[in-house]
């Protein structure tokens, strides 16, 4: 059985793949009722689960009318993807950044499971064990030469 927050994650994808804006406004407290939990439980979600790196921009505001507004960050099209991945990675890259990326390719379907997992071990830092700033700028090396072998048509 999935644990909360991967109910959560997947509520709040499901409502947000529905919005023909590809926005959604939520109220933390109405959230945190219907699935039974506290509103931390809420903001853990999103900010784990919705952020800039993996394609989501979230907007907060608190108080007696607060919400939390999430909305989706497309890619480019195919034609721009090059362009946007060589700016995007640039010369180095963490480790966060890179997984961030891999992730959102997956997310649009640019990537199957199994080709980002592969990414995603082979750009680790345990994988890398290359002192700073080295492992950054051969993870970035890395991810290029994947990303354009991968999505080069």
């Amino acid at each position: 059985m999935r644990n909360i927050s991967d109910i959560i994650e997947r509520y709040l994808k499901g409502i947000l793949h529905e919005s023909p804006e590809g926005m959604i406004e939520i109220q933390r407290n109405d959230l945190a009722d219907q699935f039974s939990c506290v509103p931390s439980q809420i903001n853990y979600v999103i900010s784990t689960r919705f952020t800039l790196e993996k394609g989501y921009l979230v907007e907060s505001k608190r108080g007696g009318g607060g919400y939390v507004r999430i909305q989706r960050i497309e890619l480019p099209a195919q034609s721009a993807l090059h362009n946007h991945l060589h700016h995007s990675i640039g010369e180095e890259i963490g480790q966060t950044a890179a997984e961030g990326l891999i992730y959102q390719l997956e997310e649009a379907r640019f990537l199957s499971k199994r080709e980002a997992g592969l990414m995603r071990a082979a750009v680790s830092r345990e994988v890398l064990m290359v002192k700073l700033p080295y492992r950054d700028q051969i993870r970035a090396r890395m991810l290029k030469a994947m990303l354009i072998s991968l999505l080069g048509k």
